[in-house]
């Protein structure tokens, strides 16, 4: 068969040297060429010994790999239906690029989705919409032992490092921040200047000190007070775990750890760079409270808060058990979900661990109002935020802002080729190959992160009015409703338990009380046999 497939191939190409024969005494060494190449590739094939299918299936062997490098694209635009794809359908992606273009982001015919489907969730509107305010809504982030408090934006870049994207993503993203006036996430590796274009930046603290550590990894709280007194530095996050790989920190792969990097991280060029699975700067609850503490001190009163992907509720309370102690509180809790994107991670981490945005999400709310300290604690939502109703969702279930980190790549050209650990995106996003790079019009895109973000949070706004809501304190949990059957749906209000202020201080719940009562400010146990984990 595969003698028959070459003959046949070798006829063809044969065949090309009658029509070239009359270009000219030239014309044959275009196929001879052709024919050259394809012999090489095929003796190459055979000698081989990495790949088996080549050796079997010389030449041929390579539209297997071919097809699998275009699987990615092939299936979200020719295979899969509107609303089937994963991580983001089709829907959501084109209504992204619509917004960042500026063009009409509306669709004809009605829904395609199955409104009847166990799952299905919904917002409620009013009988009595209302007219959405002039100007967007801000969230005032800053407890009572902060000093230079922050107003933030609904819908904020979320952390992606440099490393992670590339300089001119980093650029594209911090401009077009900066013209909307909303904040930006600098990621785990470091404060560059490819945040401090001018936009307000939160900059996050890894367990790897990237940007501000000493020579043997350890934080540098001198280096850290010189970089955090930058006008533009706004927030201080200190990132605990990630939604997509909780617990296992981060991953730069070698091939990305440029000179550049290496010299803003503070570690060796051309190493693989990785962030440990737990901080050396704490050890317990009680720790990372006093470490919040010592930071906000070092910025002069900045916020200072931490983020985390929920994996055990007892960790929680444990947490809230130090607060109450040390009278001490962060200024933010960022809650990442399991959804929450990555540019590398084992596939066991990303389908398998930490718990789901809805669900961190409102055990951190309900631990924050349980022991008496919501009102001091603004509480930032991260994972698959794209769209208005998102926004309004993750509201609903208690948070006071949002986060979003892959819609806000697809503003700036992202594709979901899936390629971002192989430093290859097609689109010079997510890579740090300087000709892939280049690919990407910095003006352009800042232009379109921009528009994006704006229509996105007036969106939200619209459908707030639309609820009856002129303000996002007035939303309420009865706002949102589930279908359980095809003739029963109901509240998130009805659906989950929602605790009162103070109730875990007074009589903690049966549903809560083992978990509250085991709680321990001065350990991050691990979760023991009958204990919740969310």
């Amino acid at each position: 068969m595969i003698r028959f497939v070459c003959v046949a191939l070798l006829t063809a190409l044969a065949g090309a040297f009658v029509p070239l024969a009359v270009m000219g005494p030239w014309g044959w060494w275009i196929p001879a060429v052709v024919i050259g190449a394809i012999a090489a590739v095929g003796i190459y094939d055979l000698v081989q010994r990495k790949h088996s299918v080549l050796r079997n299936y010389p030449v041929l062997g390579h539209l297997r790999f071919l097809l699998e490098a275009l699987r990615p694209e092939m299936q979200q635009y020719f295979i899969e239906r509107n609303f089937d794809g994963r991580p983001f359908d089709r829907d959501v992606r084109s209504l992204i690029y619509e917004r960042a273009k500026g063009t009409a982001a509306e669709l004809a015919f009605g829904t395609e989705r199955d409104i009847d489907a166990v799952g299905y969730e919904y917002l409620v509107h009013s009988a009595r919409p209302v007219e959405p305010p002039d100007e967007p809504f801000r969230v005032r982030i800053g407890g009572p032992d902060c000093a230079r408090p922050y107003d933030m934006a609904l819908m904020n870049v979320s952390a992606m490092s440099f490393g992670a994207l590339s300089a001119n993503a980093l650029r594209a993203l911090n401009n077009g921040a900066r013209k909307g006036g909303f904040a930006h996430d600098t990621g785990e590796g470091g404060l560059t200047p490819y945040h401090l274009g001018g936009a307000d930046v939160i900059w996050e603290i890894g367990s790897g000190y990237f940007g501000t550590r000493t020579s043997d990894g350890a934080f540098d709280p001198d280096q850290f007070a010189d970089k955090a007194a930058h006008d533009l530095v706004k927030c201080v996050s200190i990132k605990l775990s990630q939604g997509a790989k909780p617990g296992i920190g981060g991953v730069l792969p070698a091939a990305k750890v440029s000179e550049e990097i290496a010299r803003y991280r503070g570690v060796p060029a051309g190493e693989k760079c990785v962030s440990p699975a737990a901080h050396s700067a704490f050890h317990s609850p009680r720790e990372l409270i006093l470490f919040v503490a010592r930071l906000r001190e070092l910025t002069y009163g900045k916020p200072v808060g931490f983020k985390l992907c929920v994996g055990s509720r007892v960790d929680v309370l444990a947490v809230c058990k130090a607060m109450l102690a040390e009278g001490v509180t962060p200024d933010f809790i960022i809650v990442d979900g399991a959804e929450g994107g990555t540019a590398a991670a084992p596939l066991e981490y990303e389908d398998n661990i930490g718990l789901p945005l809805t669900d961190g999400l409102m055990t951190v709310h309900n631990a924050l109002v349980g022991a008496g300290l919501r009102d001091r604690i603004r509480i930032g939502a991260s994972g698959k935020v794209a769209s208005g109703n998102d926004i309004i969702k993750r509201l609903i279930q208690g948070a006071d802002y949002t986060n979003s980190a892959r819609s806000m790549m697809m503003a700036t050209g992202c594709i979901q080729s899936q390629r971002c650990h192989t430093n290859h995106c097609p689109v010079g996003v997510a890579t740090q190959d300087p000709y892939r790079a280049r690919a990407l019009d910095v003006a352009d895109k800042s232009e379109r992160v921009y528009r994006y973000q704006r229509a996105t949070v007036a969106q939200a706004m619209r459908m707030m009015g639309s609820m009856g809501v002129s303000d996002p304190s007035m939303l309420n949990t009865h706002m949102l409703r589930k279908r359980l059957s095809p003739t029963e749906q109901r509240s998130y209000a009805e659906l989950y338990e929602w605790l009162t202020p103070g109730e875990l201080l007074n009589h903690a719940p049966p549903s809560w009380r083992s978990d509250w009562d085991v709680a321990n400010p001065d350990s991050f146990a691990p979760v023991g046999r009958g204990l919740s984990a969310g």
